[in-house]
């Protein structure tokens, strides 16, 4: 009688785990799915208010001897 109680028993514990996994798993797929959306709506809204900026011509360079940089 014993071995069926306890095997009654964690059947019913298997089971509650099994609906709990299935509930978190939903609620993370679902919490994934709000993460990309979030992700994917900030980067349109940054495109709207920071257009991009054109690029900065490059800076004259010239070349310096290092004859002139030594102290003497």
């Amino acid at each position: 009688m014993i071995p069926w109680v306890v095997a009654l028993a964690a059947l019913i514990v298997a089971i509650a785990a099994l609906l709990y996994a299935r509930q978190n798993a939903r609620k993370l797929a679902h919490l994934t799915e709000m993460y990309w959306q979030l992700k994917y709506d900030h980067g349109e809204l940054k495109a709207k208010v920071e257009p991009p900026d054109p690029s900065p011509p490059a800076p004259h360079q010239t070349f310096v001897p290092l004859a002139s940089v030594k102290k003497s």
